[in-house]
């Protein structure tokens, strides 16, 4: 785990029933502020961490913020490690009751070695945000590989415009990991719902977008006009029982001189005591955090706060555990509420208590913050590849944060409710890490193949995966879609790629020499001839045949036959159409000849198009995307 530490008092990190540390690890575990050696058990089995870059650049850190040790003060990389690898803990629950159970990582079985990498951003809100400098990261990968990780867990990236991969220390630090074998998982990033929005680009990274579970917290509001609007909501405090509430739109209960965009955002110091003081009050995401708004209308006086969803981000619910009773709606809903508040002389609510509720159809959902495609650095690659569990998520907390993280939430939990990419690239790191136990020989490219074609682009009750927004995702939503890692361990067929596949595709896509001892050719190989699980071509006018080659890790004797989807305008024809395969590790090539066909229309111009080849032997399906941008 490359992130903030560890809490490793955490039951999820108990070592009971677990035997002796492998014998070829070689990592060490580093002592240091509040964090013995002892620290480490045989589920720790490693544990440092690195600040060199990050004093260089901000000076000492500031130990009132921050463990200078693996010891995780903020809370993220505990929730991360234990999403990846925590035990069967049975009694677990967040802060009021919320999502209670046996709490388990993907892989609990799986030892843990932890590269604290992440540290406190100076200012006036140091428990806000964390920054992880190239260098420190570089030097944890370096010291992962040589330690003898299987897989890296990374849930960090790069915000604003992606680096090119030379100046991208994850995306270096990466290919050298795949090069020893190692499966490198990252976060595709939390600037979602734009486009070209993905982070993490490199191919030999296995980038994870985010989607919704089937359990929602149901917290229903009253409406002086006997409607009931249904938020959602995982605050501890409730209103006092058998009275209403007046409720009032913070728009209407700013004080004066607040910037015309953001009076309803509840921003700090914006709302005026004496409008919202004993009511509940409306307010909207977008500027500043989602908890701080709450805090906003405590600090006012205000009774609760309701969350709306502005449209960008449709239907989806991110629940947090607020400082005062309060629940969030979508965008439908918070329209409904503004709606009776302005036809109202005296509107009135009541936020009645909310409860966990399960098989939530549809599921899985696309979150809009997720960070969507094209890939702004080279748009022949499809990223993300997948999508993951990462709204909502409940795991293992630091006891040093408060669930909010906020100064003055004094509340302390073992267990916390968040959400973004960096909760869905752990449940993609534990099929790695699955994977990898089941097929000790297989290469970190056929890993992230299996786990890339064996996705789903349907939810659990068999339609398309939506976006929050209710339109239909697609490839650049998911990339290949949902993962499904009991299908991923028996994939049939692999898209295998080398090390010097890869430095090729460095040379071809903006002329990057990623290796010294390798000179870029006069003229490489394109981009999307790397041999990728997905396939993109960007800007066809005309035809383009594309190569690739897969191995078989299924039965001798197995035989497959292609099916394909073609986007809409342009003919994919896949060459030969069956391929036989006489024995198990054996490779066939094939290709892909996709043609324009002349039946678009001008509104598909610069517009994406999907369509998709699966190989099948009537028990596996080898499914590939295919995405073509119009010229």
């Amino acid at each position: 785990m490359l992130d903030s530490g560890i809490w490793p008092e955490s039951r999820s990190f108990s070592d009971e029933g677990l035997g002796p540390v492998p014998a070829r690890w070689k990592g060490v575990c580093q002592g240091g502020d509040s964090f013995n050696s002892s620290a480490c058990n045989r589920k720790v089995i490693g544990a440092r961490c690195y600040l060199k870059a990050y004093e260089a650049h901000h000076g000492r850190l500031n130990t009132t913020n921050a463990y200078r040790s693996p010891r995780d003060h903020d809370g993220h990389g505990t929730h991360t490690a234990s999403t990846v690898a925590g035990r069967t803990v049975p009694g677990v629950a967040a802060l009021g009751g919320f999502a209670a159970g046996t709490a388990s990582g993907g892989a609990p079985l799986a030892r843990l070695a932890i590269y604290k990498v992440c540290w406190p951003i100076p200012g006036p809100n140091p428990n806000i945000e964390n920054t992880c400098f190239d260098a420190d990261m570089l030097a944890a990968m370096d010291d992962a590989v040589g330690d003898g990780v299987d897989v890296m867990s990374i849930s960090i990236g790069a915000t604003g415009k992606p680096p090119r991969l030379p100046d991208d220390g994850i995306a270096v630090g990466a290919l050298h990991a795949a090069r020893r074998g190692v499966v490198v998982v990252c976060s595709g990033g939390n600037s979602g719902p734009a486009p070209a929005t993905v982070s993490n680009l490199a191919p030999w990274i296995l980038t994870v977008g985010a989607s919704s579970i089937d359990r929602s917290f149901n917290s229903p509001i009253r409406l002086g006009n006997g409607m009931v609007i249904m938020g959602q909501t995982v605050t501890p405090y409730q209103l006092p029982a058998n009275r209403t509430y007046p409720i009032v739109y913070a728009a209407h209960a700013v004080v004066p001189g607040t910037a015309a965009n953001v009076t309803n955002q509840c921003l700090p110091n914006s709302l005026s005591p004496k409008k919202v003081r004993g009511k509940i009050v409306v307010c909207f995401r977008g500027s500043g955090l989602r908890v701080g708004k709450g805090l906003e209308v405590k600090r006012a006086g205000g009774a609760a706060i309701v969350l709306g969803n502005p449209p960008m981000y449709g239907s989806e619910v991110p629940v947090d555990a607020h400082v005062l009773p309060g629940t969030a709606v979508s965008m439908t809903n918070v329209n409904t509420i503004l709606k009776y508040i302005n036809s109202s002389s005296n509107p009135t609510a009541y936020l009645d208590r909310s409860r966990t509720v399960v098989d939530v159809k549809p599921s899985p959902v696309m979150a809009q913050f997720s960070s969507r495609g094209p890939n702004v650095l080279e748009p022949s690659i499809l990223k993300p590849d997948v999508t993951a569990p990462g709204l909502n998520i409940l795991a293992a907390w630091s006891e040093a944060s408060s669930p909010t993280k906020l100064d003055g939430d004094n509340r302390v939990v073992k267990y916390n409710i968040i959400s973004g990419t960096s909760m869905s690239c752990p449940h993609v790191s534990a099929t790695a890490v699955l994977l990898k136990s089941a097929h000790p020989d297989w290469s970190a490219a056929a890993i992230r193949s299996a786990i890339m074609t064996t996705a789903t682009a349907n939810n659990a009750e068999g339609g398309p995966i939506m976006n929050a927004d209710g339109t239909v995702a697609g490839p650049m939503d998911y990339g290949s879609g949902h993962i499904r890692p009991r299908h991923a361990l028996d994939p049939g067929l692999v898209y295998d790629a080398s090390f010097q596949d890869y430095l090729l595709y460095a040379c071809a896509s903006g002329g990057a020499q990623l290796d010294r001892s390798f000179p870029c050719p006069a003229s490489p190989p394109r981009p999307y001839e790397l041999n990728y699980p997905s396939v993109a071509i960007h800007g066809l006018n005309g035809s383009t045949t594309v190569h690739r080659t897969v191995t078989n890790v299924g039965e001798h004797g197995a035989h497959y036959r292609v099916a394909v989807v073609e986007p809409m305008g342009f003919s994919v024809k896949v060459s030969p159409t069956s391929l036989a395969f006489a024995r198990t590790g054996e490779k066939k090539s094939f290709t892909i000849k996709i043609e324009a066909t002349g039946k678009r229309s001008r509104r598909l111009k610069r517009k994406y198009l999907a369509g998709s080849y699966t190989w099948s032997d009537g028990v596996h399906a080898v499914r590939s995307p295919v995405v073509v941008l119009v010229a």
